[in-house]
């Protein structure tokens, strides 16, 4: 290849043809700029998608524009360097940054950073597969319900019009069902005179809550559905109930859509801030997700779409806008404001689901911009609100969500984690997926490492992070500040391992896996000191939200009898190890449960008992939101939680 690091143009004459509109052509130094006129062809493998785009556009955008996923945790801002992609026809200049991410050898291979890489001629890309079903948690903690849905149905025999008995269609189906005051929707006036004379007069009544929202040919009381939705920033599950039992019929979960847009919600929200499409592309991308998601379930079960005649959403106030097509600015600016915490009576069409047209959808309310739906459906799904004992709701993620009862009080703030948790910032971060190592232990004989999928390690995911970092401290490698030890000293409490700490650059890191015995740090998977301040960052946040809410309450950390780890990330998290970094309170690790998806089983539970959806609006009421940003000793607090408990 022409391009080389040394082809490269100064960064000074990069910057003045980006000032001026004007983009490197890729044949290096010397040529001049594209003149921006027409079109160039980008062939994606192994996707087979070809597309045309002006000239000067990114790879990264003209992937995501087009449909193709290309991994990114930063939304394509040159700062994760998650967006690896291999030119493997064409050439594309070699940025200042591809230079602190590949080796010699991939650059000359045509290793490139999607978002960096601008397509000013005809090219083939190759982009590595993209995980969208990564490890997620799809059941959680949750409580036992009474089965009363809003969803009924109801199968009558009428007797037919005579001109003695000239009632109306509507009339014969309310007056067998005198219970319920029935009020009918313009879809079923528009089906029940050909419905019931087809059927003999013999058919069943759809109602949710007191909407008679259809009539059904013959007998149909068996077959009534919902859907349940975990609508998180990363993950998406989705859970397919039978209503009639109250039992899942299928569950799946995918990867949110949203992603090349970035991997938490500030990004996407500064997204729909710079470009106008943004929030309307946000919205296409959320609604496909969840009608994927639908379409799986439906077919595993073998239910047909007109059979679902309701859906669930837990989602945090962004995530919950997005969806939904509200405008998400007000939540990412000070003073963040939601534009309602309720939301009005909503069609599952609401949410580009093509399902029974008459079916609505429930969507969680929030108690803040930064504690939504998702949390109220978790504190519904463990009782926060009726438990007497003093306990510690933590949904761990790029957002940390934290719930403090005392039996009697409940209050919630919200901690800015960063993306540390979801490998984001992290050098060899990765979602969980297979080759992401997530368990570590340091011993007399060395490192051993766990992956999901049991293979060849790739990178580390979020529990992985933590369970090397709480390893390197429990083995005095990492002192109390977050500083690797000297290489003398490594030698002397843990010469089995002190030849994996060594230095790329300037930079001291930790090796765990070399792909080959004589392979390089850069090559290998490892840890570097940056990361450990990564993760210091994400849990000093986390510790000083939990720890402001204790003293609110007036409260020690040995007070706390229960911690809850909620979410994806922390059902898989090592309780001993989140003590022993600072993660949660001191106390015993027995008192420390792995909660899972419980914002996906509060979804359910709305949907098997009108109660417990009730119960999700009360808490709106019980529980005081404590904005952070606004507390003056925040920052002190903060630093002072940064080292490692002693």
């Amino acid at each position: 290849m022409n391009d080389t690091p040394s082809s490269q143009p100064p960064d000074v004459e990069m910057d003045d043809l980006r000032r001026e509109g004007l983009i490197d052509r890729p044949d290096g130094p010397g040529s001049q700029p594209h003149d921006g006129v027409g079109r160039v062809h980008l062939s994606f493998t192994p996707s087979g998608r070809d597309v045309r785009v002006p000239p000067g556009v990114s790879v990264f955008d003209a992937a995501s524009w087009n449909g193709l996923a290309i991994d990114s945790t930063c939304g394509g801002h040159g700062t994760c360097k998650k967006c690896r992609v291999q030119v493997v026809g064409g050439t594309v200049p070699v940025h200042r940054l591809d230079v602190r991410t590949f080796t010699a050898a991939q650059l000359a291979d045509g290793w490139r950073l999607a978002c960096l890489a601008q397509a000013t001629t005809d090219l083939k890309i190759d982009v590595p597969p993209l995980t969208t079903r990564p490890k997620a948690a799809t059941l959680g903690v949750g409580r036992q319900v009474i089965l009363r849905p809003a969803v009924q149905k109801r199968y009558v025999e009428l007797s037919e019009p005579t001109l003695q008995d000239q009632r109306t269609d509507l009339q014969r189906v309310l007056d067998e069902i005198d219970d319920l005051e029935l009020t009918p929707d313009l879809h079923v006036l528009r089906r029940l005179p050909a419905v019931l004379r087809a059927a003999d007069f013999k058919v069943t009544a759809v109602i949710v809550d007191e909407a008679l929202v259809d009539v059904e040919p013959g007998d149909t009381t068996a077959r009534r559905f919902a859907v349940a939705f975990d609508l998180g920033t990363t993950t998406v599950v989705a859970t397919l109930l039978d209503t009639a039992t109250g039992t899942p019929a299928a569950v799946a979960s995918m990867l949110n859509k949203q992603q090349p847009f970035g991997a938490d919600v500030i990004t996407r929200i500064s997204a729909t801030m710079m470009d106008p499409q943004a929030a309307e592309r946000l919205r296409d991308l959320a609604q496909a997700t969840l009608a994927e998601l639908t379409a799986e379930v439906l077919a595993e079960a073998e239910v047909e779409p007109g059979e679902v005649y309701e859906v669930a959403l837990a989602g945090n106030a962004t995530m919950t806008a997005l969806v939904l097509g509200i405008d998400p600015e007000p939540l990412g600016v000070a003073p963040f404001v939601m534009s309602s915490s309720t939301l009005p009576a909503l069609l599952a069409s609401d949410l580009g689901l093509e399902l029974h047209p008459r079916a609505r959808a429930v969507v969680f309310p929030a108690l803040g911009a930064y504690v939504g739906g998702d949390i109220v459906a978790g504190m519904l799904a463990t009782g926060m609100d009726r438990d007497k004992r003093t306990r510690l709701f933590i949904d761990v993620g790029t957002n940390c969500e934290i719930v403090l009862s005392d039996g009697d009080t409940i209050v919630s703030t919200a901690a800015p984690a960063g993306p540390a948790f979801e490998g984001g910032a992290i050098r060899c971060g990765m979602r969980a997926a297979d080759g992401a190592v997530e368990v570590v232990r340091i011993d007399a004989d060395g490192v051993h490492l766990q992956t999901i999928g049991d293979v060849e390690p790739q990178g580390l995911c979020g529990s992985g992070l933590v369970d090397v970092v709480s390893e390197l401290v429990r083995a005095d490698l990492l002192d109390s500040s977050g500083r690797f030890v000297s290489d003398e000293r490594a030698a002397e409490i843990a010469p089995q391992v002190a030849d994996r700490l060594t230095s790329i650059g300037q930079e001291r890191v930790f090796v765990l896996h070399r792909p080959e015995a004589d392979s390089p740090p850069e090559e290998s998977v490892y840890l570097s000191q940056r990361d450990v301040r990564e993760l210091q960052f994400a849990k000093g946040a986390i510790a000083t939200g939990w720890t402001l809410l204790l003293e609110q309450l007036g409260l020690e950390q040995a007070d706390v009898q229960q911690v809850l780890l909620a979410g994806s990330f922390g059902s898989y998290l090592s309780p001993a190890a989140a003590v022993r970094i600072g993660l949660v309170p001191k106390i015993p690790v027995l008192r420390i449960v792995s909660a899972g998806n419980v914002a996906g089983e509060g979804a359910k539970m709305s949907l098997l008992s009108v109660r417990e959806r009730a119960g999700a609006l009360a808490l709106l009421e019980e529980v005081t939101y404590v904005e952070l940003s606004d507390r003056t000793d925040f920052n002190d607090r903060f630093i002072d939680l940064l080292a490692f408990p002693g």
